[in-house]
Formats: structure tokens, C-alpha cells, sequence
């Protein structure tokens, strides 16, 4: 068989006036703003694609493939003719020369069939390219035919690595994945993620997620109460996501820091006209907070003869729809007047909470009489009836409700009983009584000091931060894990008896006190009881154990928590320093509660004398 060899055809150069569009070329018909469009990017860039044409019998040629490149050519000289000394290309154009018409025909074809737009990573390659050679938004826009929020999102993606756009070109990750990545700031941190998550189809928002693990959003309440230009006024900083409309801010302490100022100066305001007005950092007052206070309600107002007549008329009016805005304003006065107002007695004892709530807004409590005030509002009769009788000592309402959880109750059972076990770990002598006592009759029947199945009695909390029981204490392995664990089985007994035995009687009496010890249940015999073995062991709670913002202070109320504050402290309720203490975030004050039980600095702060100092060191939860 006779192999043709195809020669490519060559490339060459013409004038501009000698080329003309082909009635070859399927696009006879341009829209002149596209033209325009295409002129200046031209003017921009010059021209990237050659044109492809056939020479006619009078030496012009046609061009069948980029009839626009040409019109755009020719707009563009027609408007700046010193363009073609930026880009000669334009005076002299480069045209592919077709070598027949057969040829030519396939070509004016192909080229307009096949045409498809950009893929997005050489889309926004382009943009990038046009805007490093001095282009603004606006020409790039009107270049591409794109609108300018297009230009300035693909933009936002050119500024991206390299090796991310590497990935959407080579089409590892999506473009709703690229267009994650440009909330990052740390180009360590995006390459990391990016080799995490290359090939797999991972959301957007776990990515950003990713790439801004400490960002808040605008929306967060703090953000919307403080106003994101305070907080940029104020050096935050914050970026905003061009692809999602959301807004993330990256200063959490000055946040915070804002939020609580704001909210202080609020509660100032509110509180002129109250007692007291207390601030809360929550997005809600719990009822923990206000169980034991009384709300006081507005003294209702009375309408003269005729301010009720006049109510009625402008009520009639309303419900028909056809009040006007003054009748409005007028009805709502009357309508202020039933509603009446708190007294100058009210405001004297009550006070009220100021918050915000999930929304961002300020928000403000009912108006309440706290503990503290009740004695003086009862006597102003603020609080009279009811309201003046349900916190007397033995009715239903007073009933005190536990502060403590059932979980929490058993943790700090597991801690006593470590504390116990502990010590007669030390006091071999008084075990050796004990298991003598309860196998003899002379603690009867039914009684049991030991479990000596054995078993494995929990003393050991949910939580074990601030735990200091001894290693001796730890359970050994169960029974049942010998089976899969062949170095928990003993197949030759009579050799480990005899090597056990020769370790002598310490090692004997060490290992009988640890194990018998550790089956002490809680509990042993009777309350009475176990406390007695407590007492005569010499243990104590806090010998092993100390209370942290982990394993106890966060598992209680923030109400529990001032009142503690306030008992070991000493201070007073109403000084400035129990009223910041009393304004945190419940973590915020089981963080100060540890910080009382273990910081020194923190003590002196609150000056802590070595009375106070002795009665930390021995404070117990009462929840035994």
C-alpha cells in the first residue's frame, strides 16, 4: 500500500488590508460588541491564534477559520492605529495557508464545530495573565464577554498556588473545591490540605473548615452585636468569601473582648433605673439563675372616662383596617397607659439580666427581686401574697434540689473510695482485721467487708485529671481476656506457687493488702460503717484528689459556682470583683474555680489568708 505523506501547511504573513472574510467561514454575521470585546483584548494581549485562510486568484487572501480575530484586528487598528507597534502580529497577521479548497472547507468546519469554552483553570490562568499585564476588572470583563463579579471571583482564584490550580486543571479536586481554598492565609497550611484531600469528594465547607479551624463566622452573635466595622475599627481581622457571601473573623479575643465591653456599657444603661442590672455572656438566662427570685410585674394604668371612649373609636377604627398613622400613634399611647409601668418602690429592689440572644440582639429580663432584697420587698410590699411566702423554710417550693448530677455523684463516690483504698494500703494490720471480721460470725451473716469474688468495686472517675490514687489500686486484667492474651495465662501453678512463696512475707503481706484492698466496696456494711473504716484509715478526698474545671467544676451550676466562690472567698457579693466573677461564661469561671484551688498568683488576687487558704485545702463536694 502507497503511503501520502501530509506536509503542514505553512504560516504566513499578510498584510491586513489584503485579507478578507471567506464565504467559506460559517460565520458571516458578528455581534459588534463581541467585536469590540475582542478588539481589546487584542490591544491587551496581542494575538495568541493564528488565522486560517486559502489565496484567491488575485493574491487576498480569504480566511475561513477566525473571521472575528480578523474583524477584532481590524477594530483594533481602526481605533489605535499605533497598536500594531505593541503587537506587529496585527500589521502583519500570521495565516495559516490552506492547500486546497477541500482543505479549506474542513478547516472553516472543524475549527467552529469544535470550538468550546474555556476549562476553568485556563479561564482563570487568562485573567490572571491579562491583570499581571496591567488590565483592570473592567477590560478583562469586556475581553471575555464576562460580567465583572465573574472576572473578580475567577481573580480571586488566580491568586491561589500554583499546585491548586495544577489540581483543577488535572481535574483532582472541583472548582467548588478551589473556590474553598481562597479563605486561606496560610499556604502551608492549604498545601497540606489540598494533598488531603486531592481525588476525593470532600465538601466545601469541611475544607474551609479546615483551612480556618479558629475563624468565626459573621453571623456568630458576638460578631453581629459588636458590628463587623467595630471590630475591623478595633484591628480585627476578617476575611470575607467571595463565592459564599459569609464573612470570617480571626481574632476571637478582641471579639470577645468587644462583646463583653459592649454588653457592660448596655447593662450601664439599663441599670440606671434598677437596683442592680447583671450581665450574662450566655445567649439565654438559665432557670438555675432565677429559681430563686421573684419577678415584679408593672402596675396596671386606668383610662379616664374619656380616654376610654377615645380607645374605643381608634380600637373600632383598627380592626376595620382604616386607621390612620396618627390614630396609630394615639392608640399606642393609650394602649401604653393600660399597660402601665413599674414603680419607683419596684426599681428600688429588682434588678434585671441583660444578654444577647442567639440573633445578636440585646435582650433584658423581666424585672426581678434576688434573694438578697427579698426581706426589703416584702416590707415595701413589692412582694406581697404568694410571692411573699413561697421561700419560707419547709414549703413544697424551698425544697433544695441537688446541685450535683447522678453521673457526677458517682464520680465522686469512685473518688472517696479511692481515697479509702489508698489509704489502708498503709495499714496492712487494720485489713488483715477487717477480712478477719467479715469471714467470722462476729459480724454476722449477711454482712460483707470484702468482696472476695474478688470484684472490681469502680474507683476510678469518668473523668481521672486531678486523681492521684496509687498504681497498687488498678484492677487486674478480667478473667476472660486470658483467652486472647496468652501472657495473663499461669500453666504451670506449682512453679509460680513456689516462686511467689520464696519472694517471702513482705511481698506476701504487699500483695494480700493490695488485692484485698482494691475489693473494698463502697458502702462496705453500712454508711456508718464505711465511714468508720474512713476515719480509722486516715483517708481523705482531697489527699489524692483535686478539683479541676474537668473533673468537677464544669459539671456543676454556674449558681453552684458563685455561691462556692463567694463562700470560700469571702468577698462581697456586691464588690466589683464577684460582679466580673459573676458575669463570665460558666467555662470561664470553673476555669477561675481551679484557678482558686491551685494558682497561688490567682489566690492573692483574692486575698486569700491562711484561714481561707486551710478551708480550700479541705473543702469537699457535699455529695456523699
Amino acid at each position: 500500500m502507497k503511503t501520502e505523506i501530509i506536509t503542514p501547511a505553512a504560516i504566513q504573513y499578510f498584510p491586513l488590508a489584503q485579507l478578507y472574510v471567506s464565504d467559506m467561514n460559517p460565520r458571516q454575521d458578528a455581534d459588534p460588541e463581541g467585536i469590540d470585546l475582542l478588539a481589546d483584548s487584542l490591544a491587551m494581549i496581542g494575538l495568541i491564534q493564528n488565522l486560517s485562510g486559502t489565496v484567491d486568484a488575485d493574491g487576498r487572501v480569504g480566511i475561513v477559520a477566525g473571521g472575528r480575530r480578523l474583524r477584532a484586528i481590524a477594530r483594533a487598528v481602526e481605533r489605535d492605529p499605533t497598536v500594531t507597534k505593541r503587537h506587529p502580529e496585527l500589521a502583519s497577521v500570521p495565516v495559516r495557508i490552506a492547500p486546497d479548497e477541500a482543505t479549506a472547507r474542513a478547516w472553516a468546519s472543524a475549527e467552529n464545530a469544535a470550538r468550546e469554552d474555556l476549562a476553568p483553570a485556563d479561564e482563570i490562568r487568562a485573567y490572571g495573565r491579562m491583570k499581571d499585564a496591567g488590565a483592570d476588572v473592567s477590560t478583562i470583563a469586556r475581553s471575555f464577554g464576562k460580567t465583572e463579579a465573574h472576572v473578580y471571583r475567577r481573580l480571586a482564584l488566580a491568586a491561589l498556588p500554583v499546585p491548586i490550580l495544577d489540581a483543577l486543571k488535572a481535574g483532582q479536586i472541583s472548582l467548588g473545591m478551589a473556590k474553598a481554598f481562597t479563605v486561606s492565609q496560610d499556604e502551608a497550611l492549604t498545601l497540606q490540605v489540598l494533598a488531603d484531600v486531592m481525588g476525593r469528594d470532600v465538601s466545601e465547607y469541611r475544607i474551609k473548615q479546615a483551612l480556618q479551624p479558629e475563624a468565626i463566622s459573621g453571623t456568630d452573635r458576638r460578631a453581629l452585636f459588636v458590628g463587623l466595622d467595630a471590630y475591623t475599627a478595633a484591628g480585627g481581622r476578617m476575611n470575607r468569601d467571595l463565592f459564599s457571601d459569609t464573612t470570617a473573623l480571626h481574632d476571637a479575643d478582641l471579639l470577645d473582648r468587644l462583646f463583653i465591653e459592649k454588653l457592660k456599657e448596655e447593662a450601664a444603661k439599663v441599670g440606671e433605673v434598677w437596683k442592680w442590672a447583671d450581665v450574662s455572656t450566655d445567649s439565654y438566662i438559665s432557670y438555675g439563675t432565677t429559681e430563686k427570685m421573684d419577678r415584679v410585674y408593672r402596675v396596671e394604668g386606668e383610662l379616664t372616662e374619656a380616654q376610654s371612649e377615645r380607645y374605643d373609636e381608634l380600637a373600632e377604627l383598627a380592626n376595620s383596617d382604616v386607621l390612620d398613622e396618627a390614630g396609630q400613634a394615639e392608640l399606642a399611647e393609650l394602649v401604653a397607659i393600660l399597660d402601665g409601668d413599674y414603680t419607683d418602690a419596684q426599681r428600688a429592689v429588682a434588678g434585671v439580666f441583660v444578654y444577647v440572644g442567639s440573633d445578636g440582639r440585646l435582650c433584658v429580663t423581666n424585672p426581678l427581686v434576688s434573694p438578697y432584697d427579698r426581706e426589703e420587698a416584702i416590707e415595701t410590699q413589692v412582694l406581697t401574697g404568694h410571692a411573699a411566702t413561697r421561700h419560707i423554710a419547709g414549703s413544697v417550693e424551698d425544697a433544695p434540689k441537688s446541685p450535683y448530677s447522678g453521673a457526677l455523684v458517682e464520680d465522686m463516690k469512685a473518688v472517696r473510695l479511692a481515697a479509702i483504698q489508698t489509704a489502708l494500703l498503709d495499714k496492712p494490720e487494720m485489713v488483715f482485721d477487717l477480712l478477719a471480721f467479715g469471714l467470722s460470725l462476729a459480724s454476722g451473716v449477711s454482712t460483707h467487708v470484702f468482696d472476695l469474688s474478688p470484684g472490681r468495686p469502680n474507683n476510678c472517675p469518668s473523668k481521672p485529671e486531678g486523681l492521684e490514687a496509687s498504681e497498687r489500686l488498678t484492677h487486674a486484667p478480667a478473667g476472660h481476656e486470658a483467652w486472647s492474651r496468652p501472657e495473663l495465662r499461669v500453666d504451670d501453678l506449682a512453679t509460680a506457687f513456689r516462686t511467689f512463696v520464696a519472694a517471702g512475707k513482705k511481698a506476701r503481706n504487699a500483695a494480700l493488702v493490695e488485692g484485698v484492698a482494691r475489693t473494698l466496696p463502697y458502702g462496705a456494711g453500712s454508711a456508718e460503717f464505711f465511714g468508720l473504716i474512713e476515719a480509722d484509715a486516715g483517708a481523705g478526698i482531697r489527699k489524692v484528689w483535686t478539683p479541676t474545671a474537668e473533673n468537677f467544676f464544669s459539671c456543676v451550676s454556674a449558681d453552684y459556682l458563685d455561691t462556692l466562690h463567694l463562700d470560700l472567698t469571702g468577698c462581697d457579693p456586691q464588690g466589683n470583683g464577684f460582679k466580673a466573677h459573676k458575669a463570665q461564661k460558666k467555662a470561664e469561671k470553673a476555669q477561675c474555680m481551679e484557678r482558686l484551688f491551685s494558682d497561688a498568683e490567682y489566690q492573692k488576687a483574692w486575698k486569700i489568708d491562711p484561714e481561707k487558704k486551710a478551708r480550700i485545702e479541705a473543702w469537699t463536694p457535699d455529695c456523699f
